[in-house]
């Protein structure tokens, strides 16, 4: 299994297979005394014996990871036979099958936790993200952020995407993101986007929690401001403000309730942080009958 099995995710970022290797070992407890195996399903079940198994909804979800559950199977029973039924980023009814499995019975119970666990939280934070998208109205453009599970990143954001959101700076790496309290250290927004421009960032993001300070931040070199906990009309009154010179980012207090007037405002995006930090895992479930 060296193919990349979900887009978007660039193998030197991201290693499925390291990532799977891992999730079973933890599981079968590898390197532990008495470890290394399944003994429920060594003890129970036959060596030969061999299972048809289907993965499907019980609620209304957005599909995101079954290729990657698809590889925790195949990683215990290469010869497993496996149909992905819908598409990633699908929004589907309750009771839809997404998955029909043939193979190696101990294999598929080996695997079955690890496989749910990551469907069903991937699969749990593209339908959040979708429901929120949808209440945007097609307004602004929904953003995620870097409140993910450590380890789970880019799997997190990658279900973000699958839910029709897109993602936000992957990390400290790849943009300056300038917030209250570097700006409390610097002395001002204008003094701290300056220091970040002296210093050759290519992605200046500058936090303004103030409307005052929107033109410090243009004026040093900010390539983009995050509105920070402003209400719709204030929100209103920043974009005019800004008069489209850089794209604008509403955060902060945004929930179902809120987006849509948010969204509403003429902001660029809105950044939801509960996308990958609180999203429920979704109800799918995973039934098998023998051969």
């Amino acid at each position: 299994m060296t193919e990349q099995i979900l887009s978007g995710l660039a193998p030197e970022a991201f290693d499925c297979d390291a990532f799977v290797a891992a999730t079973l070992a933890e599981d079968l407890g590898a390197g532990l005394p008495g470890g290394g195996r399944d003994v429920t399903s060594e003890s129970v079940i036959e060596a030969g014996a061999r299972f048809s198994g289907v993965m499907d909804s019980r609620d209304a979800i957005t599909v995101a990871g079954l290729p990657l559950a698809a590889a925790f199977f195949r990683a215990l029973d290469p010869a497993m036979e496996i149909e992905i039924l819908v598409g990633e980023g699908e929004q589907v009814a309750p009771g839809t099958r997404l998955m029909h499995l043939t193979g190696n019975a101990r294999a598929m119970l080996t695997a079955e936790r690890s496989a749910l666990n990551t469907v069903q939280h991937l699969a749990g934070i593209a339908t959040m993200t979708r429901g929120y998208v949808d209440a945007m109205a097609g307004n602004a453009t929904l953003l995620d952020t870097r409140k993910t599970i450590p380890g789970l990143r880019h799997l997190e954001k990658y279900a973000t995407r699958m839910g029709g959101a897109k993602n936000h700076r992957m990390g400290l790496w790849d943009a300056a993101m300038i917030k209250d309290n570097h700006v409390l250290v610097a002395g001002g927004v204008g003094p701290a986007v300056a220091r970040a421009k002296a210093a050759g960032v290519a992605q200046i993001i500058c936090e303004v929690d103030h409307l005052d300070q929107i033109e410090p931040a243009i004026a040093a070199g900010a390539h983009h401001l995050l509105l920070d906990n402003m209400g719709p009309d204030t929100l209103r009154e920043a974009v005019a403000l800004v008069a489209g010179r850089v794209p604008t980012e509403a955060s902060g207090g945004v929930n179902l309730s809120t987006i849509g007037a948010i969204a509403a405002s003429g902001v660029t995006y809105v950044s939801v942080g509960r996308l990958t930090q609180s999203a429920p895992a979704a109800d799918i479930g995973l039934d098998f009958t023998p051969l």
